[in-house]
């Protein structure tokens, strides 16, 4: 690890930690918030969190078959559901937003799923994974399997 940002910028780790409080209890089911994301962490190819909210999910209760194919989920039939592709689909678009620029047509798709407390309650899950991604990413956090594959070596 880099620095202990946890340590470097408590408080606003701290104000982070407050918004995932907000997020876990906006009425979002807490399986689809985790599979958010996962699915946020995947594309941003940050380790620390693949690992946390793989773990989550599958203590859970998710199967391990259906947490394999999220990278895939969209050619995945119907093991997704239409609420959890509506999620992934927005969780797709807002986090790649420099290259997609979140289209209307995504906007009105998601819309048709959640109703406005919703979809800003997602969008901030989505932000906020985003930001601790990116944390994890810059300051090099090592992954639970990483540290558990060194105290067996």
């Amino acid at each position: 690890m880099r620095m202990d940002y946890n340590r470097a910028a408590a408080n606003g780790m701290k104000a982070l930690g407050g918004v995932y409080g907000y997020v876990m209890t906006s009425g979002l089911p807490k399986a689809l918030v985790d599979l958010v994301y996962l699915r946020v962490s995947q594309i941003n190819g940050c380790a620390y969190c693949i690992d946390m909210h793989s773990r989550d999910l599958i203590k859970d209760g998710m199967d391990v078959e259906k947490l394999v194919l999220v990278p895939a989920w969209a050619e995945s039939g119907p093991l997704f559901d239409t609420q959890e592709r509506a999620a992934l689909t927005w969780a797709e678009t807002v986090t790649r937003v420099s290259e997609t620029h979140v289209p209307d047509a995504a906007y009105e798709a998601a819309a048709q799923v959640f109703d406005e407390k919703q979809l800003a309650d997602l969008t901030l899950a989505i932000g906020l994974m985003n930001t601790y991604n990116r944390m994890a990413i810059s300051f090099r956090a090592e992954p639970q399997a990483a540290a558990n594959a060194r105290g067996q070596s």
